[in-house]
């Protein structure tokens, strides 16, 4: 299990952090080596999620979206310095309730 978290949160920082350095580039007027740092960080991100164990891949992406709202939600707080309200705080613990039903609620089969 902490095995999986580790997979969703790093996946997570990828995306965000890839797309954030391209957001730089391209709306920040950053150099063009931020939009390839941030390119090659988004491929890593794509690749990353394929070491889940989960067998579904549907399901994975699915699990991850809710463990990348809340990540979103620490990176605007921590990075663009946007403290989250209590709305955006239990958005995040709803998606949190709703990743853990989809990865680890007991099926048959």
């Amino acid at each position: 299990m902490l095995f999986a978290v580790f997979i969703f949160v790093l996946a997570g920082l990828a995306e965000i952090g890839g797309g954030y350095m391209v957001w730089l580039w391209l709306r920040e007027s950053k150099p063009l080596w931020y939009g390839i740092v941030g390119s090659l960080v988004l491929i890593a991100y794509g690749i990353i999620p394929t070491l889940q164990s989960f067998p579904s891949f549907g399901r994975v992406y699915a699990a991850y979206g809710g463990v990348f709202v809340v990540l979103a939600v620490l990176w605007g707080w921590l990075v663009d310095k946007k403290a989250p309200d209590t709305y955006d705080w239990i958005g995040a613990g709803i998606c949190l309730i709703g990743v853990s039903v989809m990865l680890w609620a007991p099926r048959s089969g």
